[in-house]
């Protein structure tokens, strides 16, 4: 079975991949990283077809360059720079970064390694590729998209209704059903209801004028840990000096767990409080995180209301819609929304993801405040970090 290229387009990704990438551009491109893909799904099953699309589309991945058009809308991002966009006018993917390995027991391999201004900007491309081969090729692709349009209906019925009433972006690029559905839901919830403010897939902001919206994921913070200068427990700090430095308050949502929530409070002084414009949440329980954050804010006197809790953890319309009514009173409250509008069928979803290992020759790890979200391949490492990380909150306890 031969599938039609899934990537037709270097801007169907998430906007948070340019935004680390000007970064590290701009800062760090000394780097050198190793990302590898792991599915938390037990059972799950690739074959040896599966495969052999998954390499074809990967090859065909490695063709693309950004067109003019699409060099022209990144330039009209108000914090994308234009020197940045000259070198993406030079950079494509090369597909000697990419290794690929299939087990007897059916179980998938993917390690990037490259430098890593352009080793990071492969996760979403493969996340997106292998996701729609193994649903079209496992599943009657039919079946699902039926399936996926009848729970989307009445979603919008329930926005029309009034049941739900939360803003919020859709997230849902890495764990898609395909490229086609992904277009259809920010298609529809954006033209349909008054909820939807924006996506944070580049392309579809282009093709439907929407709003792009993102900042940095944990692999932004996780990189830090492997310039040698910067201690582990402190990553927090300079990963926020950098961004700020950058972005001059401007494109400021600062992600909280990667090394878990109660340290990156400590380095969420007065100084960030004020240059960042909000928080995101992506593990642990977010009830209690929102009221710890309001906490944090409190301390320093910020006027709430000029802050904004982003939650995007796994989210359904029901625990955002309580989510909401819980803050909404006394902060702003957005949400990223992904697998539940992009993928969600009569089959399971798959958990699948692709996560910054090593910089530099060193290990690095994300925390996050839900243990089993953990991921190193260097367990002495870990243990380390996790050292680190408690000896600082010891110390500098209130």
């Amino acid at each position: 079975m031969k599938l039609e290229p899934i990537v037709l387009s270097l801007l169907d990704t998430d906007l948070y991949k340019f935004n680390m990438d000007q970064v590290i551009f701009h800062k760090h491109t000394d780097l050198c990283g190793e990302y590898y893909f792991r599915c938390r799904n037990e059972d799950v099953v690739f074959t040896q077809e599966m495969f052999e699309e998954i390499n074809a589309q990967i090859d065909h991945l490695c063709t693309l360059r950004f067109t003019r058009e699409e060099l022209d809308y990144l330039r009209s991002i108000r914090f994308i720079k234009n020197d940045y966009v000259e070198f993406l006018r030079l950079w494509h993917p090369i597909r000697d970064y990419v290794q690929t390995r299939l087990s007897e027991r059916g179980g998938l391999h993917i390690a990037v390694k490259g430098p890593l201004f352009s080793a990071m900007q492969f996760e979403i491309y493969l996340l997106e590729i292998v996701n729609e081969v193994y649903f079209r090729m496992k599943y009657d692709y039919a079946a699902l998209r039926a399936s996926a349009e009848e729970k989307l209906n009445q979603k919008i019925r329930d926005f029309q209704s009034g049941k739900y009433t939360f803003r919020f972006a859709e997230f849902g690029c890495r764990r898609r059903l395909s490229r086609e559905w992904e277009d259809v839901v920010v298609r529809r919830l954006t033209s349909e209801t008054s909820n939807c403010v924006g996506t944070s897939n580049v392309y579809l902001a282009m093709k439907y004028g929407l709003k792009p919206i993102g900042t940095y994921a944990h692999e932004y913070v996780q990189m830090y840990q492997g310039i040698d200068s910067i201690p582990l427990a402190y990553t927090n700090h300079y990963a926020m000096e950098d961004w700020y430095n950058e972005y001059k308050g401007d494109n400021g949502t600062a992600l909280t767990d990667t090394i878990t929530t109660d340290l990156f409070l400590l380095d969420f002084n007065r100084s960030m409080v004020n240059n960042f414009t909000g928080v995101r949440h992506d593990s642990g329980d977010p009830f209690a995180w929102g009221e710890k954050m309001i906490a944090h804010y409190q301390k320093y006197n910020a006027d709430t209301k000029t802050k904004q809790l982003l939650f995007s953890d796994g989210l359904d319309f029901n625990t955002a819609q309580a989510l909401y009514e819980q803050f909404r009173d006394r902060i702003n409250v957005s949400f990223g929304i992904g697998t539940f509008l992009s993928n969600d069928t009569c089959e399971r979803a798959l958990n699948i993801v692709i996560k910054l290992q090593t910089v530099n020759g060193r290990a690095v790890a994300k925390l996050s405040d839900t243990p089993g979200k953990a991921m190193c391949r260097d367990a002495e490492y870990l243990e380390y970090l996790k050292r680190s990380v408690a000896f600082r909150l010891d110390r500098e306890k209130e």
